[in-house]
């Protein structure tokens, strides 16, 4: 976590997917090498906003791979393909994230392949739980916690990136720079979702709200709009930044930092009071 000298906003921004530490024993394990692994970091977008501290919001962002440990998951989204062992009671083994083999541990990394060459140890799931998983989640709640003493409300941006090709057809381009994801309202007001859009738009981005991605379960945990926590979910097109074969930044990567860096400057001067939900008249 990276705190700014003063914080001067009601905002938290957060990079889950970003990780690039990929621990020794995890690769052995895998069958993948470390560049198909890499496929499903959401690549460099920890480097896009780490500006934010210098305008006055702290920055938290996971080091560790999503493909090791996925903190936008419930901690019991877990797989029973990949353990050898009987999964606790408490599994949520069906949640449609786990069918898809992406739940809190993944068995497959990007483009649908198999990360692991035997299962696993439930033991290992408890382990990148107890170090990786808690410990993180551990940070965001304090931040939200500190934040809501200091302003009163908490407004929780977390950062992604999307394909650059859809994902169920990779013969088409995906047609929007930015995807705002709010739950379809559950997560945050509409106001910043509208503020988000219109700062965008003034960039020349294209975005849409909610499709493809309409937020997992960061956005689903913490956002309680009526309760003063908002949390949107913003997902950045990888064609504007990355060569996604290499997984390597390019000339598109300076000038969208910097069109980030204006957007959310204007973004951190946002009216708490212009986010009150106002329940509909019985």
């Amino acid at each position: 976590m990276v705190r700014p000298a003063q914080w001067s906003a009601p905002f938290i921004f957060s990079s889950p997917h970003s990780g690039r530490r990929y621990p020794a024993a995890f690769l052995k394990d895998s069958v993948l090498d470390l560049h198909t692994l890499r496929r499903s970091e959401d690549s460099y977008v920890d480097l896009l906003v780490d500006m934010v501290p210098g305008l006055g919001a702290p920055f938290l962002k996971a080091l560790f791979p999503r493909a090791f440990v996925d903190v936008n998951r419930a901690e019991n989204e877990l797989d029973p393909l990949i353990f050898a062992d009987q999964l606790p009671a408490n599994s949520d083994t069906r949640s449609n994230r786990v069918l898809a083999g992406f739940g809190v541990i993944p068995r497959l990394a990007a483009d649908g392949l198999s990360i692991y060459r035997k299962k696993l140890p439930f033991a290992e799931s408890e382990r990148r739980l107890e170090h990786y998983y808690r410990p993180y989640h551990a940070a965001l709640q304090g931040m939200i916690d500190e934040c809501m003493d200091r302003f009163g409300c908490t407004i929780l941006i977390d950062c992604h990136s999307m394909p650059s090709r859809h994902v169920w057809n990779r013969h088409r381009k995906c047609d929007v720079d930015f995807v705002l994801g709010d739950r379809y309202g559950a997560s945050c007001s509409p106001a910043l979702v509208s503020l988000a859009q219109s700062l965008l738009n003034d960039q020349g981005y294209a975005v849409a709200q909610n499709s493809p991605y309409a937020g997992g379960h960061v956005t689903q945990y913490y956002g309680n709009p009526s309760g003063g926590i908002h949390v949107l979910q913003i997902e950045i097109n990888r064609g504007l930044y990355l060569d996604e074969t290499r997984i390597t930044r390019t000339a598109g990567f300076a000038p969208l930092r910097l069109a980030l860096n204006t957007i959310f400057a204007d973004f951190l001067k946002i009216d708490p009071g212009a986010l009150t939900v106002r329940q509909a008249a019985e």
